[in-house]
């Protein structure tokens, strides 16, 4: 006699269902960049009930938990990127600012870019217009200080934009108070000079005066002696790096582009940005340009979202 063997009904694994679905949730939620979160919650919280049957808590129904646990935390992912699509569209943003990875562990070694070197210059502070890096991120740097318009810090701590500014006195003496408010939302204030002038022609002197006063001057508003430097006009010479360091500046970014509310102007001949690169804009309004520093960041911030780019704190690589 055969032997019939009777098919056997498979029972449908909810947990299993469950978990596929929940990594396509997590993962459209975190594929729109939603930023660094907190962990998702435990999945050995609430294993059993109090006072429950022990054989019950051996059984299935236990591992439903973990799946409604991480359901919540895609939920609180989904709700956090909403948050910010509605932070970006205040600001007229079409598109929501990419964020940056987590800074590395150890920063990379910066070298003088070619081209940039002064001589038995190895040991001065070394010149670069771009991190070297891997990553997709860029740094806005913004210079001088004529323009203290309140809208920027509030633009830029709601879309939570990193950036660095290069003070000369002549222009932030104005206003110490703007500036101290935007130290306190956790952006780096760094040396410009004391009077923007061409350094290249000025004597030993006159050179060290500049830099130098401007370090005591930033660390008698800021508390703060600097550790970055960067010259007017991005013109220097050996004196310039010599006494930059006497006083201690550790680097000199320049950049590799600059932005306009209208337009970018690019360094490079391929009119494009590449990893680590640094982007020059200035603290000016209507006065000197075509539009507001709201206006420049919303024409930088389509750039570089578009290119597929985040922007990353410039003192977390240097």
């Amino acid at each position: 006699m055969q032997l019939v063997r009777q098919k056997e009904k498979r029972t449908k694994n909810p947990y299993r269902s469950g978990v596929v679905v929940l990594v396509a949730l997590l993962g459209a939620a975190l594929a729109c960049g939603c930023g660094q979160d907190p962990p998702a919650p435990d999945h050995h919280a609430h294993q059993g009930a109090a006072g429950g049957d022990s054989r019950a808590a051996a059984g299935p129904a236990p591992q439903a938990a973990p799946v409604g646990a991480l359901l919540a935390y895609a939920e609180h992912l989904k709700r956090r990127q909403a948050q910010r699509v509605a932070v970006a569209r205040k600001w007229g943003l079409a598109a929501v600012p990419l964020v940056a990875p987590a800074p590395p562990a150890e920063k990379p070694r910066i070298t003088s870019r070619a081209g940039f070197e002064v001589d038995d210059g190895d040991e001065l502070p070394q010149v670069f217009t771009t991190v070297p890096t891997k990553e997709r991120i860029v740094f806005l740097t913004i210079d001088d200080g004529a323009e203290k318009d309140p809208e920027l810090l509030r633009m830029m701590d709601e879309l939570k934009i990193p950036y660095s500014a290069f003070l000369s006195d002549f222009l932030a003496s104005e206003d110490y108070g703007y500036f101290a408010a935007m130290q306190k939302r956790g952006v780096s204030l760094n040396n410009h000079t004391l009077t923007h002038p061409y350094l290249p022609g000025l004597s030993y002197a006159q050179q060290k005066k500049e830099i130098c006063g401007q370090q005591d001057r930033m660390e008698k508003h800021f508390g703060k002696r600097p550790v970055l430097f960067r010259p007017p006009y991005g013109n220097y010479n050996r004196d310039t790096l010599v006494i930059a360091k006497s006083c201690g500046i550790r680097a000199v970014p320049l950049w590799a582009e600059e932005a306009f509310p209208d337009h970018m102007d690019w360094r490079e001949w391929d009119r494009d940005l590449h990893p680590g690169d640094i982007i020059l804009t200035h603290f000016q309004g209507r006065e000197q340009w075509k539009g507001t520093m709201a206006d420049m960041v919303r024409t930088v911030m389509k750039v570089i979202t578009g290119k597929g780019y985040a922007v990353a704190r410039l003192e977390d690589y240097v």
